[in-house]
């Protein structure tokens, strides 16, 4: 995959007049090397480490996106990792009016600048101004694309025409494809109503029932969420006892989860739960869907409808007419696709 030479492409109608003021804030000229874009030189990392900053906003969704691709980065190439909390937006846009990135302050000038969330945007153009380096946001933007260097958004978000797009399937996330599932192990993760599904806790709760009943033979794990409504929740636990064990998010130990996608020879997500659905696939796990009902279209049904067209995950109302859910055919690792892409473009190792 190519991305666009490191230029701002021309703004739309009626936007022209203030991407332009904004574009001689966000980039310094030519002066630093010649082409506008700070420190970072092509070919200046070939063989080197590189440094990469993760802005945060503090939302929990948006770290684990950017803490996939970094870490996918240093599972490629040798890269150092440096987490950087951010302030609100008033205080990200002063740093770039005046061209000044304090958090980075002591460390060594980043090779990449990743940011997820609408939080992380105005900072990622102060940090790329004073410092360097490549800004990569991931989701879809709320400022022009071509602002950034590359933008990563999922595909289910229906973006298309800018030069500075990658389509993912899906948000990033830090799972790696496992080796280790055992086929006598299942994950049922419960998640809650939100602004795309509704919460139909009798229908839910039948579809856990039926799988335990179906499958005495297998060790299974219930997890809830933080959107798990606590009737549901309670029901929940009721049903742990044998083989059958309840972990509440309240008292998940760091890495759980990861933990158990790892192992688990079988993974059923509620529907509302997208990015749970998109970290079991990444797992390698045979993933199944209980069925929540839909609010309406909405961008997290498309993403989950086009898993359904792919074969990805299998529903419940066919796994209960004899299918069974399946690994994924090819691996499902969007950060690693993502993260190779970025090196080939920008971060080429020399042949010896």
């Amino acid at each position: 995959m190519g991305f666009p030479p490191p230029h701002l492409a021309a703004a739309g109608a009626g936007g022209a007049g203030a991407l332009s003021l904004l574009q001689r804030r966000v980039h310094p000229g030519p002066g630093l090397n010649g082409n506008g874009l700070g420190r970072l030189d092509r070919t200046a990392h070939n063989s080197g480490t590189l440094s990469i900053w993760r802005l945060s906003d503090g939302k929990a969704g948006h770290d684990q996106q950017s803490l996939g691709l970094a870490r996918a980065l240093g599972r490629l190439r040798p890269a150092s990792l440096h987490h950087l909390p951010l302030p609100g937006r008033g205080r990200q846009l002063a740093w770039l009016l005046a061209g000044r990135f304090p958090p980075g302050r002591g460390l060594p000038d980043p090779d990449l600048i990743l940011g997820a969330g609408h939080g992380t945007h105005l900072a990622l153009l102060a940090a790329r101004r004073a410092r360097g380096g490549r800004a990569i946001v991931l989701m879809r933007p709320s400022l022009p694309a071509a602002l950034f260097d590359l933008c990563l958004v999922p595909e289910h978000d229906g973006v298309t025409g800018s030069e500075r797009l990658l389509t993912t399937r899906g948000p990033l996330n830090p799972m790696e494809p496992s080796q280790d599932h055992r086929p006598d192990r299942g994950l049922i993760l419960v998640g809650g109503p939100s602004r795309h599904y509704g919460w139909d806790e009798e229908g839910l709760l039948g579809q856990v029932r039926t799988l335990l009943e179906r499958q005495p033979e297998m060790a299974w794990t219930l997890a809830d969420s933080r959107r798990t409504p606590d009737t549901t929740r309670e029901r929940l636990a009721t049903l742990a006892g044998g083989e059958v064990r309840f972990q509440s998010h309240r008292d998940c130990p760091p890495g759980w989860l990861a933990s158990e996608l790892a192992v688990a020879g079988q993974v059923w997500v509620s529907e509302d739960s997208a990015s749970m659905l998109y970290e079991a696939l990444t797992a390698g796990a045979a993933t199944g869907l209980l069925q929540a009902p839909p609010k309406g279209p909405s961008r997290v049904r498309s993403g989950v409808d086009s898993l359904l067209q792919q074969g990805l995950v299998t529903p419940f109302a066919e796994w209960l007419a004899g299918a069974r859910p399946e690994p994924p055919g090819h691996p499902f690792d969007e950060a690693g696709r993502v993260a190779g892409a970025i090196l080939r473009r920008w971060f080429p190792v020399d042949a010896a």
